[in-house]
């Protein structure tokens, strides 16, 4: 080994006390990690206190960036999986992201950013009208910093809450400076029906996955914040979303919106997720206001 060839007197009491002094950098570099983490996380009270007690920890917290940290973490929005109708639909077709409509529809959609408890929040949304923009209310929860992407790129526009229904889980955005077309409605949903998600999963590029309708229909579930039961209505799909896909619209084949994506299925198959029906998101736009609250964050 290379420590054993090299014979140079006091070399191997160097190398032990580097390989130590790396060893507890790193031990310090992870507890500090976990220590902002829980600071800006609700529901651990319990771990708080002991963090906030630590003399060690203090001090690291003094002395490095926190705020880079938490920008650099939980940059995906905080993605519901519930339990819900299953889907009884076919497969979705590929060739419906590929579609001219499909593709033209992205012009007229943003990625979501703000901060809420502490931590960064994304997620997807779609303009609805002149300066308007239509997302999922436990997207912004909690925000008074929210900004919107046009296509996911280029400048952040400053958007304030007109609209947030935890029960429907729909929020709508007013952004002044936002120059993009309005989307429009589709006429009819039906089952069976080809669309395709857009939006931005995992806070990465713009992203057209191919989704397949399958019914609308009212149930008994849970509101934005995951509390229940309500009493609400839901469209579910086949196909994949993920987080940072929530507030996205599923567009049909002439690129008007079918649904608006709020969350996953969990516990059934094929694999799929649930949108907010247009009109919840219609009777949602016709009752903006000049600026509503966004209350607590999501835990």
């Amino acid at each position: 080994r290379l420590r054993n060839a090299i014979q140079i007197p006091g070399f191997a009491f160097l190398d032990g006390l580097l390989g130590f002094a790396l060893s507890v950098a790193l031990a310090l570099g992870l507890a500090w990690v976990v220590s902002v983490i829980v600071l800006q996380t609700p529901g651990v009270r319990g771990w708080r206190k002991e963090v906030q007690r630590s003399a060690i920890l203090a001090g690291l917290n003094g002395v490095l960036p926190s705020d880079t940290l938490l920008r650099a973490l939980a940059r995906f929005d905080p993605f519901p999986s519930i339990n819900g109708p299953g889907v009884t639909v076919g497969p979705p077709k590929a060739a419906v992201a590929r579609d001219p409509d499909v593709q033209r529809a992205g012009g007229s959609v943003v990625r979501i950013l703000g901060t809420a408890c502490g931590l960064g929040v994304a997620g997807s949304g779609w303009v609805a009208g002149d300066g308007l923009v239509v997302t999922n209310a436990h997207v912004v929860a909690g925000q008074d910093d929210t900004v919107v992407q046009l296509r996911g790129t280029g400048p952040q526009y400053k958007a304030t809450a007109v609209a947030f229904d935890t029960d429907n889980d729909v929020a709508v955005l007013r952004v002044p400076s936002l120059q993009a077309p309005a989307l429009s409605f589709a006429r009819e949903v039906k089952p069976t029906e080809p669309g395709a998600v857009l939006g931005f999963p995992l806070n990465g590029p713009y992203d057209v996955r191919p989704v397949r309708i399958s019914e609308t229909r009212t149930v008994v579930s849970q509101d934005a914040y995951g509390r229940g039961p309500v009493r609400r209505k839901i469209t579910s799909f086949r196909g994949s979303v993920k987080p940072g896909n929530s507030g996205g619209p599923i567009v049909d084949v002439a690129g008007r919106v079918s649904a608006t994506v709020f969350a996953k299925s969990v516990g059934t198959k094929p694999a799929g997720g649930y949108a907010v029906p247009d009109d919840i998101v219609r009777r949602t736009l016709r009752n903006v206001r000049g600026s509503v609250g966004t209350g607590p964050c999501v835990r």
